[in-house]
């Protein structure tokens, strides 16, 4: 006979108290921390509006019955609705994601910690107005700044040491779960209610990464971030009610997420939470590009302006070997025919090719118009990839985080040029003197693309200014974007 099972109900499982801990009690004093979540916080918005001249993107935006009114709701950047904080939370976090053109975590898991803005900035933006309404004082942006690199550490971390992709789940699980943590600390949960609903997270439906690959890429990619981000505010609101939480959701024997869902695994944690994730966090500043490829990107355009000074075309290229790292390998070296844009932004290949050939990448280069130029495919024919063990393993290295591609073209005529190697990309922290200027200018032309030029200014008199910015009231800030 099987032994009973005991229902004497546990303690929390330790990863759950430390998430809560770490959120309500942890001081971000660091002023490298909030000064990237400044630049993030642009650089993430920038994005949304970008996105919003994509009309595959504003069909998923606005309330869920149309017409819906939301008195004191949250407002949506770059539109005119007002939504309640979960389906704000849901809008913001599809038209930040959307182009996946903003900021990048790489790890034993990747993923964008920007995307966990959703929640946050809907949160915050609804919480200061319903207070302003009852005569109480808003939440700040320094408010929105703090909850930022605390959700960015929080994924971030965890991602360090634990592989999702490599048990079939998608990263924004960790999405999910920080943004739950660092809503229930902004809607007030005590410490039990905050434990309760971090379990809600992990009990709760986790996305399959199905839509990131082949044969099924597609544009759930760019909304998935959103989906989970308004979920988690959904739980943090369900946990604020005083609903239950599951305190051994991880470690249950045969029902926990470990057995169930990680091959009876624990996590492993490299590192205490922090602000470390912030601070090294990685922007995409120049392209929009899956960040396994930016350093492939960059070297591209390298050998367009060489193609060009060489007197030569694509057209004379014979072979092009691109050494990389073994998780750029598992991810986007694809082959065969690309379906759609959410297909050519995950494929290496691709976009080394549309580089080589116009000495460019930009977001609309993924649309049909583009991609059905013959060049790009005949180009990816001729493209190799193979992986080097030292781009591996300094990829995985927590001092250097590089993202090394290295390009090799050789041509009909027998000849090659020099392998043009890109170890750390624009966007990354060793690069930030040269990064975070593009990434203001980044910022303007987003927003040019939405807003007359007094209304642009308004916005970048605070953006810049960090002091003037974290004082701003939050709802004062959104109100800055409102069309």
């Amino acid at each position: 006979m099987s032994a009973p099972i005991s229902n004497v109900r546990p303690d929390p499982d330790p990863v759950l108290v430390e998430i809560a801990d770490y959120v309500l009690d942890f001081p971000i004093d660091s002023t490298l921390a909030l000064e990237t979540a400044r630049h993030c916080l642009i650089d993430t918005l920038g994005c949304g509006l970008e996105a919003l001249t994509y009309p595959a993107c504003t069909k998923l935006m606005g309330p869920i019955v149309p017409g819906t009114i939301v008195p004191n709701g949250a407002k949506v950047p770059g539109t005119s609705f007002q939504l309640d904080p979960v389906q704000a939370a849901f809008n913001i976090g599809a038209m930040i994601r959307w182009l996946d053109f903003n900021d990048t975590w790489l790890a034993a898991e990747w993923g964008h910690p920007s995307d966990n803005l959703g929640g946050i900035l809907a949160t915050a933006d609804w919480l200061s107005r319903t207070a302003i309404a009852a005569g109480k004082k808003p939440l700040t942006m320094k408010d929105v700044l703090i909850a930022m690199v605390k959700a960015h550490e929080i994924q971030g971390c965890i991602a360090l040491e634990n592989s999702f992709n490599k048990v079939g789940l998608d990263h924004v699980l960790l999405v999910k779960l920080a943004s739950t943590a660092v809503v229930g600390r902004l809607i007030g949960l005590t410490r039990d209610e905050l434990i309760n609903a971090v379990s809600l997270a992990f009990v709760d439906g986790q996305a399959l990464r199905t839509y990131r690959h082949a044969p099924n890429t597609g544009s759930r990619k760019s909304w998935a971030a959103g989906d989970a981000t308004s979920r988690a505010v959904r739980l943090a609101l369900i946990a604020k009610t005083g609903e239950m939480g599951y305190p051994s959701v991880l470690s249950a024997k045969t029902w926990g997420f470990y057995d169930v869902l990680f091959e009876g695994r624990e996590f492993k944690f490299q590192r205490p939470y922090g602000s470390y994730v912030m601070e090294n966090v990685l922007f995409k500043i120049s392209f929009p590009a899956e960040f396994h490829s930016q350093t492939a990107v960059e070297a591209a355009m390298t050998l367009h302006a060489q193609l060009r000074a060489a007197g030569k075309t694509v057209e004379d290229i014979s072979r092009i070997t691109i050494r990389t790292h073994e998780a750029a390998i598992r991810i986007i070296d694809k082959t065969g025919p690309l379906n759609n844009p959410a297909d050519r932004d995950h494929c290496i290949q691709y976009m080394i090719a549309v580089p080589l050939i116009h000495g460019r990448l930009t977001a609309a280069d993924y649309e049909d118009s583009v991609a059905q130029d013959p060049r790009i495919d005949a180009l990816r024919d001729k493209m190799r990839c193979v992986e080097d063990p030292q781009f591996t393993r300094d990829y995985h290295d927590p001092e250097k985080r590089s993202i090394a591609n290295a390009l090799t073209v050789e041509f009909n005529d027998g000849s090659t040029f020099d392998e043009v190697v890109v170890e750390y990309p624009i966007g990354h922290k060793r690069r930030r003197a040269d990064g975070i200027p593009l990434l203001v200018e980044k910022f303007r032309t987003n927003l040019a693309r939405k807003f007359p030029v007094k209304q642009q200014q308004a916005i970048l008199d605070v953006s810049l200014d960090q002091a003037r910015l974290e004082a701003m009231p939050v709802n004062e800030y959104v109100d800055l974007y409102v069309i």
